[in-house]
């Protein structure tokens, strides 16, 4: 990068590989001796990293897309469009926002170094796919955190559900060799990590591309790690979620005893619909196994209300749904219609307001679930991974359980990067409170 180009920002929409991406183009770019600015307003150069998975994340891309264009006109300042609605939309992105400079879909970001190195004058798109794994090295990527770490071990997605765009902006699943990524996670070890989230759209399905291994051994071989005391893992697709990843998790200690395992409709005939692959029954079947094998496991979910065709019983079925696993916490989403699905050939048939009282109900019951186990949970201790301190309140510190739960708690030391053990002595919806007693 030149001296005049020297400063960056990165703006994030949307899931975990997005943020993990972010984190990788950072250290690309920390490379050639850019430095990261806190501000848009400070940079020479704004990338913004996007999700296409709803509606509304494209709108608000576009609105953002709006006021970087009103910066540009007040400095000389290039704009990235990157990531899954690069992916998506191409050429169209410049055609609709004449700001842009750069269109990079997931597989072409590296580009981003010479266009900014040779200071390219033109517009650029690149939305190629690449069947190739291209490995980052370990030591380039610039995290957010300094406990918690992801660990990207497959990109794609093969599944097609009728509602989803991922196939069409990430591609279908490759994965990443079992050696590169335990090298990642050894640099992780030595650096002080205590925790790895191993990312990919669909993990369950993951295969070492050399050895054929599948994602139980990964896990296994992650697990002897020294150092590493944490394991989690997303997303899961029950579909794929086979007996032995459940018997894995139960045999490894270091997996935490928390899942993430999308539900999208209680509903059978909306299931069919979405084209996922399995019934209520089977999806209810691998939770009753999971609380076998580890009572007490964290669930968490997504739910989709509205897709065509989706009756007030439908809904219902749904509800029963939440009401029954009573899930730690949920996503909840409007159906939205996305390019190129089988879904948005359909007639988008449940007025939106309709979807906007479901959603409501929906977060609202799931609101109360939360509300009555966090009561339950107040007088337990439990150990907590620190990850950091309230800027306002310095004795307030932030954590999460093995559950995957928000932990604000009170210490009169730093506990950052640090598992601590907390008495739970208040909530709320949406976390706990409590004090540290170690």
């Amino acid at each position: 990068m030149s001296e005049k180009k020297s400063r960056y920002f990165i703006r994030t929409f949307g899931c975990q590989m997005n943020e993990s991406d972010s984190e990788r183009i950072s250290g690309m770019l920390g490379q050639t001796g850019a430095v990261k600015a806190e501000r848009p307003e400070d940079a020479d150069l704004v990338i913004v990293n996007t999700c296409a998975v709803r509606e509304k994340s494209e709108a608000k891309l576009f609105s953002y897309l709006g006021r970087l264009a009103q910066l540009k006109k007040e400095k000389n300042l290039r704009i990235a469009v990157v990531g899954c609605v690069a992916q998506l939309r191409g050429w169209e992105l410049l055609e609709k926002k004449a700001a842009v400079d750069f269109v990079l879909g997931p597989d072409n970001t590296a580009e981003l170094i010479s266009l900014v190195q040779e200071e390219a004058a033109e517009k650029h798109v690149s939305t190629s796919w690449t069947k190739e794994w291209h490995e980052t090295s370990p030591g380039l990527i610039q995290r957010d955190s300094p406990v918690s770490a992801y660990v990207t071990v497959m990109e794609g997605c093969d599944n097609f559900c009728a509602y989803c765009v991922v196939p069409y902006t990430r591609g279908r699943e490759k994965y990443r060799p079992l050696r590169s990524i335990l090298g990642e996670v050894h640099d992780l070890a030595r650096k002080g990590y205590l925790e790895a989230q191993l990312l990919g759209q669909n993990v369950n399905s993951y295969q070492d591309p050399d050895s054929g291994k599948p994602f139980t051994e990964l896990l296994r071989a992650v697990a002897t790690v020294e150092g590493i005391e944490w394991i989690r893992f997303l997303t899961s697709h029950p579909k794929n979620f086979r007996p032995e990843i459940a018997e894995a998790m139960a045999g490894i200690r270091k997996v935490c005893r928390q899942l993430h395992l999308p539900l999208q409709s209680g509903s059978n005939a909306v299931l069919k619909r979405m084209k996922r692959g399995y019934t209520r029954e089977e999806y209810l079947n691998i939770i009753s196994r999971l609380r076998s094998l580890m009572p007490g496991i964290g669930l968490s979910t997504d739910i989709i209300v509205g897709l065509p065709g989706e009756t007030d019983q439908d809904f219902e079925e749904t509800v029963e749904v939440l009401r029954q696993v009573r899930f730690i916490n949920i996503f909840s989403f409007r159906y939205s219609p996305r390019p190129m699905t089988a879904a948005s050939r359909l007639e988008d048939s449940v007025p939106k307001v309709t979807k906007q009282r479901r959603l409501e109900e929906i977060q609202r019951v799931q609101k109360d679930i939360q509300l009555e186990d966090h009561r339950r949970l107040v007088g337990q201790t439990m150990r907590v991974l620190c990850l950091g301190h309230g800027q306002k309140t310095p004795h307030l510190f932030s954590g999460r359980n093995a559950g995957n739960q928000v932990v604000n708690f009170r210490s009169d030391e730093d506990s950052t990067g640090r598992f601590v053990e907390v008495r739970i002595t208040g909530f709320g919806p949406f976390s706990l409170l409590g004090e540290k007693t170690i």
